[in-house]
Order: C-alpha cells, then sequence, then structure tokens
C-alpha cells in the first residue's frame, strides 16, 4: 500500500552537513521523494507541528529546537516521501526517537545525541502513523507543492492576498 511521510531535517543535522548522508541513507528505502523545500520555521508552525506535546515539560525547548534557536541553524529541510509501506520503511531506517536507544546502524543511532541538558539532537522528524503524516504534511506544505495529488485539494481565488515576488 502507498504511503507518505513528512520528514524533517532537523536544524542539529543541518549544522553537523549531515543533509547529504541522511538523503543517502533514505535512499535505502526505494521510495519517492514527491516534494522538498528549505523552511524557516515560524513559532507558529513549531508550536503546531508539536502540539500534542504541548502539556510536556520540555515544550518550549522543542519549539526552540525546530526553530533553529539552539544551533544556531534557523531553518529544516522539509520533504514527503512516497511509496510502498513509506512510514514502515522509513521509521525503521531512522531508529528510535532517543538517539540512545536507536540501534547504531539507524540514522538517528549514527548521528544524533543526548546533550548535557537532556535534549534529544535526533537529526530527524518521520510521521508517526498515516493520520499524523496527513496533518503534519498539510502543514507543511501547499498541494501545489507536492508532485502527485495525496490528498483531495480545489482551487479557490483569493483575493487581496499578499505574496512576495522576485522585483
Amino acid at each position: 500500500m502507498n504511503q507518505q511521510a513528512l520528514i524533517l531535517i532537523k536544524p542539529d543535522g543541518l549544522k553537523k552537513s549531515l543533509t547529504g548522508n541522511i538523503l543517502t541513507r533514505l535512499s535505502e528505502t526505494k521510495l519517492e521523494i514527491v516534494a522538498a523545500k528549505m523552511v524557516r520555521v515560524s513559532r507558529e508552525l513549531a508550536a503546531e507541528h508539536y502540539r500534542h506535546m504541548k502539556e510536556k515539560p520540555f515544550f518550549e525547548d522543542l519549539v526552540k529546537y525546530i526553530q533553529g534557536e539552539l544551533h544556531d541553524r534557523r531553518k529544516v529541510m522539509a520533504m514527503v516521501y512516497w511509496g510502498e509501506d513509506a512510514i514502515t520503511k522509513i521509521r525503521q531506517l531512522s531508529g528510535s526517537t532517543n538517539p540512545e536507544e536507536a540501534d547504531p546502524t539507524t540514522i538517528r543511532g549514527s548521528y544524533g545525541r543526548i546533550t548535557t541538558k537532556g535534549l534529544y539532537e535526533n537529526v530527524l522528524h518521520t510521521s508517526s502513523n498515516e493520520a499524523e503524516a496527513e496533518r503534519e504534511i498539510k502543514l507543511w506544505f501547499q498541494p501545489d507543492e507536492i508532485i502527485v495529488d495525496l490528498y483531495p485539494a480545489k482551487t479557490v481565488t483569493l483575493e487581496k492576498a499578499k505574496k512576495i515576488v522576485w522585483a
């Protein structure tokens, strides 16, 4: 069954120049990248992404982490991978969220760490299930940024919409 999953290469992964290594490892899944972009993460986007952790004492650290405040890399690389059993394949290759518990052959086991303050630097985010994948993909991407039709979409006419264009 074809699935889609959001993958974020987090600021610590970018700061450590791991993008190429991570993409090479992800290519082992034989999945297709159907969307990719660099994103400057707003507080609103970060808070909505981690909304299920809002009541956790480390919520603010998560928001600062994904925004790049802790690594002086105020961006993430956001991608949508698509194909047969995408979520399972990507999560197996990524490893446990806790880098200390991740198998050393996984991405997080190879490149992640826990800081002395207890923050997990696990270099990437992957969708945990189909419902979360849909929520996350719709949060990070617009329908026209994805090269396949993953979810129903519609065309609307917007009036007085501001948009930055090239000068």
